[in-house]
């Protein structure tokens, strides 16, 4: 009978699994090769160190995003917790700083008297029958933790590709060309606010407009876009190494902004250089494209590049990037960079309670309770990947409690992500984020798209609820 949980990662899910475990009163053992070992795009060696992007999504509930952070709040979701600690303005999005929340989320962790913290590297996958193993080693799994997945798994099953977006500092945008503004969100010169309604259709027109959100928008004529998308797909591009040239599969939820150039001019504005809903103040008019930039910090001297993650070598990114209209003279204090990323082919090898339960043919059993984690299960966002760890620390409790794994049912947010993931067919399989249209259907569903999410939420609520009252 095992009794102790051994975590292996300290990022979103590994943090969120061991804190879940030990507030049940199972003795959890977290072990992070940082910093002993950094992997690509890590610099501090914290626990929970945000790399892409500082934003956990939407946090207004009738989006989907915001929809699962209810659900991981129901649960006492440790990363929850700790990004409110660490909140910087981002509209409706819930963004953090990073140092903050790492040292939010790391505190914490150091203060549980039932977690033990090992800084070493973890290169295989325990199989003590005394223990429960969570696997939440993240996108940079190590290559020889990597290589012993593979061999319990499949070797087919791992690899894709993942990039980081540049960060540049506020005081080097130039606000003659960038301008702040949330989409659909103005005010009048007297301070009244007037918004776009969601269909898109006109609000009253005020006499004069003053731009106002917490973005930093960096508008395209069509011509600037055109001459910006010729210069960023032909772009160099860093070379890979020898181990990561046998793939060259990309998540589609985190391409390369160059990757997604070459597919069509107009790709990007129809993508993450989108402009609907801002309309420049110096026109009056809505630009062909927009680059937004995300505040990165609590101090808002740092912002992000929204969507850009990249691999174009440093000096080609110095030179593309400044022909961003308000970028000619920014200060990059990080370039983007594409790294190798993990997951797992699910769908054949982990039950809905993320517990390995392999049915593909090349896959061998595991003596212990083993269960996956995080991106590496294929679930995309840090909300995401924090909720799996989630489900994951609770049923790792539970365990060595000889008690059985639970889900939530597939209606609400959590239940959807992982059914997704552990039923997709595997030939198709893609990492997925929180969405409604991984819910089931409703019975009798509205026209309207808002009031479809309204019903999808309420359902969600209604069906997690139950679901808390019949675990006791």
């Amino acid at each position: 009978m095992p009794s102790e949980v051994i975590v292996i990662g300290g990022g979103l899910a590994g943090c969120e699994a061991a804190w879940q475990a030990a507030q049940r009163g199972v003795p959890v053992r977290l072990y992070e090769m940082q910093p002993r070992k950094l992997p690509p795009g890590h610099t501090t060696g914290n626990l929970a160190e945000l790399v892409c992007s500082n934003s956990l999504g939407a946090d207004d509930e009738p989006k989907a995003p915001g929809v699962l952070k209810r659900e991981m709040r129901r649960l006492d979701s440790l990363i929850i917790a700790a990004s409110i600690e660490a909140t910087v303005p981002a509209g409706g999005a819930l963004a953090v700083d990073r140092d903050a929340f790492a040292h939010a989320v790391q505190s914490r962790i150091l203060a549980h008297p039932g977690i033990s913290l090992v800084r070493e590297e973890m290169p295989r996958i325990p199989d003590d029958p005394e223990s429960v193993v969570v696997v939440a080693s993240g996108p940079l799994t190590s290559e020889a933790l990597a290589a012993d997945i593979a061999s319990l798994g499949g070797s087919e099953n791992l690899y894709f590709w993942d990039a980081i977006a540049p960060i540049v500092t506020l005081e080097s945008v130039n606000f003659e060309h960038a301008f702040r503004a949330s989409r659909y969100g103005w005010k009048t010169s007297e301070g009244e606010r007037l918004d776009r309604n969601a269909d898109g259709t006109r609000f009253a027109e005020p006499l004069a407009e003053v731009p106002e959100g917490d973005y930093i928008n960096c508008p395209m004529s069509g011509e600037e876009y055109a001459a910006f998308v010729a210069a960023l797909t032909t772009a160099e591009t860093a070379p890979l190494r020898d181990f990561e040239l046998n793939d060259n599969r990309f998540f589609e939820g985190c391409l390369p902004v160059e990757v997604m150039g070459r597919r069509g001019l107009e790709a990007l504005a129809w993508g993450p250089l989108r402009p609907v809903g801002l309309r420049d103040p110096r026109t009056g008019k809505r630009p062909h494209a927009v680059v937004q930039l995300r505040q990165d910090n609590i101090a808002g001297t740092l912002y992000n590049l929204v969507g850009f993650q990249t691999n174009l070598k440093f000096p080609e990114q110095d030179r593309v990037l400044r022909m961003i209209p308000g970028l000619e003279t920014a200060e990059f204090v990080r370039y983007g960079q594409m790294h190798r990323n993990t997951f797992i082919q699910s769908p054949v090898l982990l039950e809905n309670t993320l517990r390995y339960a392999p049915r593909a043919p090349s896959a061998r059993a595991h003596a212990s309770p083993l269960y996956f984690a995080g991106q590496i299960v294929g679930v995309e966002g840090y909300a995401g990947n924090a909720a799996t760890g989630l489900l994951a620390g609770i049923n790792a409790a539970r365990a060595v409690a000889g008690k059985t794994p639970v889900a939530p049912p597939p209606s609400t947010m959590l239940g959807a992500l992982v059914h997704y993931v552990t039923h997709c067919e595997p030939k198709l399989f893609q990492p997925m984020k929180a969405n409604f249209g991984i819910l089931p259907p409703l019975d009798s569903p509205p026209r309207d798209k808002r009031q479809r999410a309204i019903a999808h939420s309420e359902r969600a609520r209604i069906d997690f609820e139950a679901w808390l009252s019949s675990l006791g």
